[in-house]
């Protein structure tokens, strides 16, 4: 006698274990405050929830928004809905809170700051967490994930052009400090980039030295640890005496910008930290070449220079690159504590702001410097696995 199976066609809703949390932090989110309206620049603030920010319909509509949202991360849903629920949501908190800024400032008022709460911040957070996740289980191809960034970055470029943020707090002292906000732009780069690239012409040469006589890697790699063991306040502070004793010694010192503040201790202080990733990962880069492929260069007759350049050398790319991007987000983030000692940099706003108890100057440092490490860290993810030898796909 057989037996009939009877299976239930209704469908069933699995939860997603990251959209758990996704979906409580976007949950509570809802309720703080979503802006914070200010008289002036330096009294508290008067915190407005959604519906006290915006207009009812956008309030309503946002509401909406993030109530669909918070569903499609709670179960599991197809992964390129997470995606585009994640971007749109985002697109549209970015152009709610521009919204907040103008319905919440008088007409006419120049005074008056309105900034971004710990319920924009937290929802922020939450989306972004979801398109994350979302991108790294589609496993996106470099060149889509490149795309990907530009079209943020395009986005962001409309909203700011179109006036759309013109009425918060950031874009007020950004406008009160245009000129200075982008020579210390400048600065910032310059310190990050020229840091990255002294120790990558000292770095290279000296992990290829290491990995090729094994008394030197354990003194050198040892120097290189004890370095990063100390604070960066700290390394500033020791580099004022020896530079200024060298500015006013050495003949021509000052004349090249060597000083005991400023640029050059900045400089001298981010190549420092930067030698160990550069150096450790070409040495684990040349270590990881396969013996077989040195052998055979070996057997056809090439001299060890010519196996280091055409053999060696392409095969450890991968990982040196590895190392040259952690040196630059790295540098992108300490670059600001050189405003302490007068390197100038994205620091400046941050550290007048908090010496002004003003939380929108800060804000104008930390954003640009945050969005600079995180481009930097995509750009240079989808390179290096673009230079990475490509393994055997997997058959289905």
């Amino acid at each position: 006698m057989s037996s009939i199976a009877i299976t239930d066609r209704h469908p069933t809703f699995a939860i997603d274990k990251l959209g758990v949390l996704i979906a409580v932090l976007a949950a509570v989110a809802s309720f703080l405050p979503f802006a914070a309206f200010r008289a002036n620049r330096i009294v508290l603030g008067e915190a407005k929830g959604i519906f006290a920010a915006l207009p009812e319909w956008e309030a309503a509509v946002l509401a909406v928004v993030l109530a669909a949202g918070i569903g499609i991360a709670l179960f599991r849903t197809p992964t390129v809905w997470r995606l585009a629920t994640s971007l749109i949501v985002l697109a549209l908190l970015f152009i709610a809170i521009g919204h907040a800024g103008t319905f919440l400032t008088p007409p006419g008022d120049r005074i008056a700051r309105v900034s971004p709460g710990a319920g924009f911040w937290l929802l922020i957070f939450a989306f972004a967490l979801l398109a994350a996740d979302a991108i790294a289980r589609l496993k996106l191809k470099p060149w889509t994930r490149l795309g990907v960034l530009g079209v943020v970055a395009v986005f962001f470029a409309v909203l700011l052009g179109s006036g759309t943020l013109n009425d918060l707090s950031i874009l007020r002292e950004y406008f009160n400090r245009g000129e200075t906000f982008w020579r210390e732009a400048q600065t910032h780069l310059a310190l990050a980039l020229g840091s990255l690239a002294a120790a990558t012409v000292v770095g290279i040469p000296l992990g290829v030295l290491c990995h090729r006589n094994s008394r030197l890697r354990v003194p050198v790699l040892n120097v290189l640890n004890a370095v990063q063991t100390i604070p960066s306040i700290a390394l500033f502070g020791l580099l004022i005496a020896p530079l200024a004793w060298v500015a006013a010694n050495v003949p021509g010192a000052s004349a090249v910008g060597i000083s005991g503040i400023g640029a050059a201790p900045a400089m001298v202080a981010l190549f420092a930290y930067s030698l160990l990733p550069v150096v450790a990962n070409t040495v684990v880069g040349l270590e990881g070449v396969p013996y077989a492929a040195d052998d055979a260069a070996k057997g056809m007759g090439m001299t060890d220079w010519q196996r280091l350049v055409t053999v060696q050398f392409p095969l450890a790319f991968p990982v040196i690159l590895t190392g040259i991007r952690i040196v630059l987000v790295q540098n992108i983030g300490l670059a600001t504590i050189a405003a302490l000692i007068g390197g100038g940099g994205f620091g400046v706003f941050v550290f007048q702001g908090v010496g002004q108890t003003a939380m929108d100057l800060v804000l104008l440092g930390a954003v640009p410097t945050v969005a600079l490490a995180f481009a930097a860290a995509v750009v240079l993810d989808a390179i290096v696995e673009m230079v990475s030898p490509r393994g055997v796909e997997r058959e289905d």
